[in-house]
């Protein structure tokens, strides 16, 4: 899954952190732009949430 917009973005990290098997995010530029470091955020809080560079 892809976004374009920073607010959409934020959105489609929170139902994959929802969802119960794996979720794949791509093309994260926009929100890395709007969020600085959201997956070590997350995972501070107890996500499961890994970056895989491609």
């Amino acid at each position: 899954m892809g976004a374009k917009i920073k607010g959409a973005g934020a959105a489609l990290v929170l139902a994959a952190l929802a969802a119960e098997d794996g979720t794949v995010l791509e093309q994260v530029e926009h929100i890395d732009r709007g969020y600085e470091r959201l997956e070590n955020k997350y995972n501070a809080l107890g996500a499961r949430i890994i970056r895989v560079n491609s």
